[in-house]
């Protein structure tokens, strides 16, 4: 398989994101409260990853590339995560179960839906033919690898620019990993599952855009 492209990393984000929050509301109807802990955790974890992966590689790349316009849609977007990280620090001390953790992550997850079209629509749209494709498969690297390293909980008061996100990133994540010890998440089986969903997913959407395209 080739190497991802940046526009096709940020995607494949997104749509886990959308599998994890679909995943937490079956169990959510079906009334299992241990695979909601299990689903809200696996989504938490990877938005605050993913949020703190496009503000160290992305954003950066939007402002040194696209210049005023860069600068003005990387700004926005930094304002959408931070909405999106204190919504996250207020679900910690909530209940998975509970009809008010649910309501706050709806609301949560409809804001994300407005800000991941807009990048997908907009952003990476600009970029991509700004750097090229093979510096956009060199920014997708890194941003799975930055992921590996970044706080995997939300801080709504840590810096959200490099170089200082990057220094309070390696402080705060060695923590951040230790506590995701004590946390439940799927199990491997509930992973498979879903990763097999998110498959069929891609397949229909290419056949759909391959018959519009007919």
């Amino acid at each position: 398989m080739s190497q991802k492209t940046l526009f096709q990393a940020i995607k494949e984000d997104h749509e886990e994101m959308y599998e994890y929050h679909d995943q937490y509301q079956r169990a959510l109807q079906r009334a299992d409260l241990d695979a909601c802990a299990r689903w809200a955790n696996q989504l938490r974890w990877e938005i605050a990853r993913h949020a703190v992966g496009e503000e160290i590689v992305v954003y950066p790349l939007m402002e040194k590339h696209l210049g005023a316009k860069g600068r003005e849609l990387a700004d926005h977007d930094r304002r959408e995560h931070q909405t999106a990280k204190e919504d996250l620090y207020k679900l910690e001390g909530l209940d998975p179960g509970s009809e008010v953790f649910a309501n706050l992550l709806n609301k949560m997850m409809q804001n994300l839906h407005h800000h991941n079209d807009d990048e997908e629509i907009d952003d990476l749209p600009l970029l991509e033919p700004a750097i090229g494709e093979a510096a956009s498969k060199e920014a997708a690297l890194a941003f799975k690898k930055t992921k590996k390293f970044v706080p995997t909980r939300p801080h709504p008061n840590a810096p959200n620019r490099p170089p200082f996100e990057t220094c309070v990133g390696f402080i705060a994540a060695p923590i951040d990993k230790l506590i995701d010890v004590f946390q439940s998440f799927p199990h491997e089986d509930e992973m498979k599952s879903a990763k097999e969903e998110l498959k069929h997913r891609d397949h229909a959407a290419v056949g759909r855009e391959g018959a519009t395209g007919e």
